[in-house]
């Protein structure tokens, strides 16, 4: 090497060592993302369509024993080795044994499937295919063996006694297999276990097995399924008589099941089939008075079909009884507050004259109050109670229970919040008609007492004054007076009580008080019906000073009007100067109520005419009428934004046209376009 460095050599060595120079890490210029984008998919899919075929070994010929020897050698180190690594994978196993079972080595093969069982005995596929390579090469003993350990630990999977029964009869060994069904059946299977139990039996005509099996199968299972298969085992076999003993049993076995309805179906059919429809029709009957109304729709629909083929007019209307009322127990279930399903209900059963089930519906249909105790949600509830109490006095006669109804519901009210006066009046009327007339007044004072409204002080007066009790009358005026001192219909019917009895200042005393009360609900009417009374007292001056009396409390234009009405009858003169007087009213004192005095206007205009007036005169009055006009004014939102125009008819009265501007000019437009529509029309024609 040190002659290397001293020859030429080793000197251009030399200078190519120093003159390399490495190259700069290189810089990306463009950082922006291509425009075509390669994904890892992408790669792995091309590589994959591109590569060659797969490596495929040749196969290996053995050629004598020890080849063939070192060849099992192999394979079983690769599949030992596999077990180790993978020994939870079923597959593995499989393949193993089955391997071993292709070399037609079978203690091998068995010792494979017996260590994957040590592994995992849960396994059903293990099991069954283990016993399937028994079977398949007639290993019929080991194939029992397989079986009957597999069925000892794991007895709950109808598969391996399946196979196992098929096994055995396969082979013809039929008392084995029945006895492999003996062991099954301890375990209580399925529906299908016992009826391929019933099945074997029968194919090979064991009728008295077959009966026994079902006696076992019906305490297994009591179910509708069991005993109609039962049911009709023995119609096949043509015994009718046994056939309906089992269904009688059946019926006192699941009675009470979830579908024992499909029970009295499959019952009634087949009494039906026995052409006996009295029978079916019978049991039709029992099953609907026995079965809750929500579970018998299925009988109901059969019914319906059973009446229509064998029944008269009478069975198909119970028939649709039945059926409607099946809608409506299931429209309350869904909704018990649905008041309007009970009303139908109940009436349902009064037209069938059903007066007990009447009685438990309207019964079920009072128990389900209001949630809320609000008067909107009680309104139609009530009415429940109303259609009862008339059911027990008129439909079933039973006038204790009516009575009873009424006090059950006066009691279930809650008449602090609010109150019925028509169950009140109901219950007091029901006395009346008994002739309880103590028990009535006994209602009506409870009443008052509790919920004092006018209804009831109206019928109680009127039941009194019916009874002629002019004291008792006078007594509740007052108590209704106290209670309700504004009430002026009240006042007016008190009045018109001691008018009637000829009692003038009692009547005039008790107007007197009512106007002066300082709030009314009525005012007008209760002037209204004093003046009525003086009037028809023949007291005009009397009547003359209420008029002022209530001028000087109001100015309404109706007031005026009654008034100018009032002095018409004997003396023109004085309803004009009424009217006068109210149009100056209204103009000093309502300036802005120009409808009202165009009604007052109006009203003179045709009292004139009704009374013949002169032309003069009429034209004195139509020259005070206003004319109307058509304007425009603003509309504002609720914001106070503008939001556009609207029109509106104005009156102008005479005096009034002064202070209008510009009046002749609008005058003058108005006389010009009516001229020119005029003109438009003549030449049209």
């Amino acid at each position: 090497m040190s002659g290397f460095g001293e020859g030429p050599l080793g000197t251009k060595l030399h200078q190519s060592a120093t003159a390399v120079k490495y190259p700069k890490p290189t810089r990306v210029k463009n950082k922006t993302s291509a425009q075509v984008q390669i994904t890892a998919e992408q790669i792995v899919r091309e590589a994959k369509e591109r590569q060659e075929e797969t490596y495929k070994a040749p196969k290996q010929k053995i050629q004598d024993a020890e080849e063939l020897a070192e060849y099992r050698l192999k394979k079983r180190k690769e599949f030992e080795d596999l077990i180790r690594r993978v020994y939870w994978n079923e597959a593995v196993w499989v393949k193993y044994a089955k391997w071993e079972e292709s070399q037609k080595d079978f203690p091998r093969a068995r010792s494979v499937w017996e260590r994957a069982l040590d592994h995992n005995y849960r396994s059903h596929s293990l099991w069954l295919k283990y016993a399937e390579m028994e079977m398949s090469h007639k290993f019929v003993n080991h194939a029992r063996n397989v079986w009957d350990r597999a069925v000892k630990l794991l007895p709950r999977v109808d598969q391996f006694w399946y196979k196992y029964i098929h096994m055995e009869e396969m082979m013809g060994q039929i008392q084995n297999a029945r006895m492999i069904f003996e062991r099954w059946m301890n375990w209580e299977p399925d529906h299908n276990g016992w009826n391929a139990y019933i099945k074997m039996e029968t194919r090979y005509k064991e009728w008295d097995r077959v009966r026994k099996i079902y006696e076992r199968y019906v305490q297994c299972h009591p179910s509708v399924k069991a005993w109609v298969r039962w049911a009709k085992f023995e119609m096949s076999q043509r015994e009718v008589a046994k056939a309906r003993e089992v269904y009688e049993l059946a019926v006192e076995s699941v009675e009470r099941e979830v579908d024992a309805d499909a029970l009295y179906v499959k019952f009634a059919q087949f009494e039906e089939l026995c052409k006996e429809p009295e029978r079916a029709r019978a049991i039709y009957k029992y099953a609907l008075d026995n079965l809750p109304k929500e579970k018998a729709q299925a009988v109901y629909q059969n019914f319906m079909t059973f009446e229509k083929q064998y029944g008269n007019e009478a069975g198909i209307d119970d028939a649709v009884l039945g059926k409607k009322r099946v809608e409506y127990e299931d429209e309350v279930r869904k909704d018990p507050t649905n008041y309007d399903a009970w009303f139908d209900y109940t009436r349902l059963e009064e037209n069938a004259g059903e007066i007990e089930k009447a009685r438990e519906v309207y019964e079920r249909a009072i128990a389900n109050v209001p949630p809320a105790t609000a008067k909107q949600f009680w309104r139609r509830y009530i009415y429940l109670w109303i259609n009862y109490a008339l059911f027990e006095e008129l439909e079933a006669g039973d006038l204790e229970r009516a009575r009873e109804v009424y006090r059950e519901c006066l009691k279930l009210i809650p008449h602090k919040v609010f109150s019925f006066s028509k169950i009140w009046v109901m219950a007091s009327e029901f006395e009346i008609r008994q002739k309880r007339l103590d028990a009535a007044r006994k209602i009506l004072g409870l009443a008052i007492g509790l919920a004092p409204k006018d209804k009831i002080f109206k019928v109680y007066i009127d039941m009194e004054m019916q009874l002629g009790n002019v004291d008792r009358c006078r007594t509740l005026y007052q108590k209704h007076l106290e209670i309700a001192p504004h009430n002026c219909f009240t006042w007016e019917k008190f009045a018109e009580l001691e008018n009637s009895l000829g009692e003038t200042e009692r009547a005039r005393a008790i107007f007197e008080i009512a106007i002066a009360r300082p709030v009314l609900d009525m005012p007008e009417v209760l002037w209204k019906a004093y003046v009525d009374f003086e009037i028809g007292e023949g007291e005009r001056a009397r009547a003359r000073d209420l008029y002022e009396r209530l001028l000087d409390r109001t100015q309404h234009v109706k007031v005026w009007m009654s008034y100018a009405q009032f002095e018409a009858a004997p003396m023109a003169s004085k309803a004009r100067a009424v009217y006068e007087r109210a149009l100056l009213s209204l103009k000093e004192m309502q300036p802005d109520a120009k409808e009202e005095r165009v009604m007052l206007l109006e009203a003179w205009k045709a009292f004139e005419e009704s009374v013949g007036s002169s032309e003069e005169v009429l034209a004195k009055v139509e020259k005070k009428l206003p004319r109307r006009v058509k304007r425009k004014r603003p509309i504002y939102t609720e914001d106070g934004t503008p939001a556009g125009q609207e029109e509106y008819y104005d009156y102008i009265f005479p005096e009034e046209q002064g202070a209008v501007p510009n009046l002749k000019i609008l005058e003058a437009a108005h006389r010009w376009k009516k001229q020119k529509l005029e003109q438009e029309g003549g030449e049209g024609e």
